[in-house]
């Protein structure tokens, strides 16, 4: 008679994304490609995955059909990604790449006296490559899955704030740096939730871009307004510290005089 202990079965194991972790891990390809070869199959499996989830979601999203779309072996596949998680992960990092690559043309505008002009421009563009990319919107959902896709998701926004901080610098010269970390972060965030939420089904996308400008500006206007304040606050404290110094001195400058003509002559 077979033993219990034989006949029981293994407890599964719960795939890593799907876990909740103290520290949740950044979700990265396996490998990338470094041949021609293998670029063209990781680069089919990635337009497979995004035609694949656009069509029906992150739910039915399954790996066996995107390769299968893609014409590419299982085996390859898992060669590259571990699971569709990673692959959602690398789709968002792809999407990101593109908004960096749009954000570096915009640099260099701020602070200049049209920086509103361009502003609106390119809000403008990422909006249309929201409308006529649909699959953008089921990436940034598909993120929200597990705790792990979430985490990545966070890794590669606080990348794109990086970037964005680096902008406000010249707008903003006088704020602290870690204050302006933190409004690069809440704009990257805002504008990817005002993206995502200007493409739903029962949404008017104009108007929500509308709004989106006139947070954004309202945002930027007041941190260049804060950052002159501060600036102005610090030139009168530099100002009163060098009266100060000069008073103190002056003072030194008596007491001095006054202990020569008191101290009997020779």
């Amino acid at each position: 008679m077979e033993s219990a202990t034989n006949g029981r079965r293994a407890p599964r194991r719960i795939d890593p994304a799907l876990e909740v972790q103290a520290e949740p891990q950044e979700l990265v390809p396996r490998r990338r490609p470094t041949q021609e070869r293998s670029r063209r199959k990781f680069d089919a499996l990635l337009a497979a995955s995004r035609e694949l989830l656009t069509e029906v979601g992150f739910e039915s999203f399954t790996c066996e059909e995107v390769a299968s779309r893609a014409d590419v072996p299982i085996g390859t596949l898992y060669q590259f990604f571990a699971n569709k998680y990673v692959i959602v992960c690398e789709l968002n990092r792809q999407d990101l790449v593109g908004v960096q690559s749009e954000l570096a043309q915009f640099n260099g505008k701020i602070p200049s006296v049209d920086w509103l002009r361009f502003l609106n421009s390119f809000v403008d563009h990422l909006a249309g490559l929201w409308t006529t990319d649909p699959s953008r919107r089921e990436v940034w959902l598909a993120m929200q899955s597990t705790p792990s896709t979430r985490a990545t998701g966070a890794i590669h926004e606080r990348e794109f704030a990086e970037q964005v901080a680096r902008m406000l610098a010249p707008l903003t010269p006088d704020t602290p740096r870690p204050r302006r970390k933190l409004m690069a972060e809440v704009l990257v965030h805002i504008v990817y939730s005002m993206l995502n939420f200007s493409v739903q089904d029962d949404q008017t996308h104009a108007d929500a871009v509308v709004e989106l400008k006139r947070i954004m500006v309202a945002y930027l206007q007041i941190a260049e307004q804060d950052s002159r304040a501060q600036a102005k606050r610090r030139q009168r404290r530099e100002e009163r510290e060098e009266s100060a110094r000069g008073q103190a001195g002056r003072q030194d400058t008596e007491t001095d005089q006054a202990e020569e003509a008191s101290a009997p002559s020779a």
